[in-house]
């Protein structure tokens, strides 16, 4: 079993160069929280993450990837919102 201080340093450190911030809440679980250093934007916020599985390091090397893949497509999906929607205004003032 790895302790709770252990756990958070390694997912903290699993996202470098980004902040991460990993907290554990009253009923055991995790409070993820991944953001920009220079402009304090959050990437991604996990409030509940159970720590039963997450019993070797295969297993925490896998929710790092999942969470980073999450947040390529969060921001993919924005990107293509933010896109989409400047294409749309440069069509209206045409």
């Amino acid at each position: 079993m790895i302790s709770a201080l252990e756990l958070r340093h390694i997912i903290e450190c699993g996202f470098l160069p980004l902040s991460c911030r990993c907290t554990v809440n009253p009923d055991g679980s995790l409070m993820i929280k991944v953001f920009e250093p220079a402009s304090g934007r959050v990437d991604l916020l996990v409030t509940s993450v159970t720590t039963d599985g997450l019993t070797s390091s295969r297993a925490i090397a896998n929710l790092i990837g999942e969470l980073r893949s999450e947040m390529s497509e969060r921001s993919v999906s924005f990107s293509e919102v933010r896109i989409a929607g400047s294409r749309k205004t440069e069509s209206y003032s045409k």
